[in-house]
């Protein structure tokens, strides 16, 4: 699928501007927790005509003392004042996305959107917001260090989104938060039902993880409540159990006592009565497409007119359809690339001309088994990159319906041939 971006060079068209700056919901801590504040040196890139600007940057973050490795812990995040120093006044709407590094591993932190006012000549100081990272596996009794990578704030003006990119000097900042991970074993949980359906009288061989090593017991449940139905198995000294059970009696799940997390799912089969005619139906799987097949229409940023200085102009890519119809538990990666903005018949080109895109995935059907995750904002070069993907799912279906696009912006350099540029962006999934 392509989608063609053309740009005029054409008299009577002025820069945009704004400023960008931070505004969320505050949100208090936890029990149990440490905060520190920490002043991390940053680099601001702003949209122009807004400059950026270079500063210190306070950091306040509140963690739990200790957690367990592989386990979700909230965090609470306030910016402090910004560096960048607004040339407007201006009220948008703002998100800001903290990229964290967790014990060395990449997660970000999303505020949620609010309206901010900005007054020119006065800088921000967005309130604080909170969320959630997770501990890496294997960090069993060490202490996990939380730095900023970078910030990037959204700042949405009548539909348009603007982002200002503050990056840490040195990258990544100094620690900004720190939790101990116990030395404890992670929580047991049961993992899978071998065979997760059948009639009364079935054997199930029940298996779990992060289990002590030794005897292990599991039971059948309806409705959340046990049916009488139990068995009994072991658990190695890499904590992975295997309990057998046989189910007698009418269950809707199984579990291995002492999981921390919800049973796997039993179907039970009723026996009846009388003659039987069994109905079988072959569920073949469908295609994973990236749509539409012709393409997309043209996406015009309008013109610009040469005044000696780089401008930046915006837009937004038209949103291509993803359908995943495979039945199975597969992830895909939608990515983009692009071609030199060039005028083929006069042999103009703008080879410093960038084109960057905010990527959105959201899910179109309802019943989708998947979610999917926009990727990283960033410039579309000739090497692939990621703007969207839905992760693999293990045991669990995957699968659904979903819309790809996302705000694009063009930075164009001080001089050129006055021309018309055309670039072709090609989405293609994997």
């Amino acid at each position: 699928m392509s989608t063609t971006f053309r740009r005029r060079m054409l008299a009577g068209a002025g820069a945009l501007s704004l400023a960008l700056t931070g505004g969320v919901v505050a949100l208090t801590g936890t029990a149990q927790a440490a905060t520190k504040t920490t002043p991390v040196p940053v680099k601001c890139v702003a949209p122009a005509p807004q400059p950026g600007a270079n500063g210190t940057q306070d950091f306040t973050v509140t963690v739990p003392d200790t957690a367990k490795a592989g386990q979700s812990v909230p965090i609470t995040i306030d910016p402090g004042e910004t560096p960048v120093v607004p040339m407007f006044t201006i009220d948008t709407v703002n998100t800001i996305k903290m990229k964290l590094l967790v014990g060395g591993v990449a997660q970000t932190v999303t505020s949620p959107a609010v309206p901010s006012h900005q007054e020119a000549g006065k800088k921000a100081d967005p309130p604080a917001f909170s969320g959630n990272i997770t501990l890496p596996e294997g960090t069993e009794g060490t202490t996990v260090q939380v730095t900023i990578d970078q910030v990037v704030t959204d700042a949405d003006l009548g539909g348009t989104v603007y982002t200002t990119t503050c990056t840490p000097d040195p990258r990544p900042s100094a620690s900004v938060g720190s939790i101990a991970s116990e030395a404890l074993p992670k929580d047991p949980v049961t993992t899978k039902l071998t065979p997760n359906s059948g009639p009364a009288g079935t054997a199930v061989v029940v298996t779990g993880a992060n289990f002590p090593a030794g005897a292990v017991s599991c039971s059948a449940l309806l409705g959340g409540v046990a049916t009488g139905d139990t068995g009994t198995g072991t658990a190695s000294a890499s904590g992975a159990a295997t309990c057998d059970i046989t189910v007698t009696k009418k269950a809707d799940a199984i579990r291995i006592d002492g999981s921390t997390l919800a049973p796997k799912p039993f179907v039970f089969v009723e026996e009846q009565a009388g003659v039987k005619n069994p109905v079988d139906i072959e569920v073949l799987p469908g295609p994973l497409a990236l749509g539409p097949k012709d393409g997309q229409p043209a996406v015009s940023f309008g013109s610009v007119t040469i005044n000696g200085k780089s401008q930046s102009v915006f837009g937004a890519f038209n949103a291509a359809t993803v359908q995943d119809f495979r039945g199975g538990s597969l992830g895909w990666d939608v990515t983009a690339t692009r071609t030199p903005f060039l005028n083929q018949t006069t042999g103009h080109s703008m080879a410093k001309a960038q084109l960057g895109i905010q990527p959105s995935c959201t899910v179109t059907n309802p019943d989708s088994p998947s979610t999917c995750t926009a990727g990283t904002p960033g410039a579309i070069t000739d090497t692939p990159m990621k703007v969207a993907s839905q992760a693999a799912g293990g045991d669990e279906l995957t699968g659904g319906e979903f819309a790809v696009g996302g705000a694009a912006m063009l930075q164009l350099p001080p001089f050129m041939f006055a021309d018309t540029y055309q670039s072709v962006v090609t989405f293609s999934i994997a």
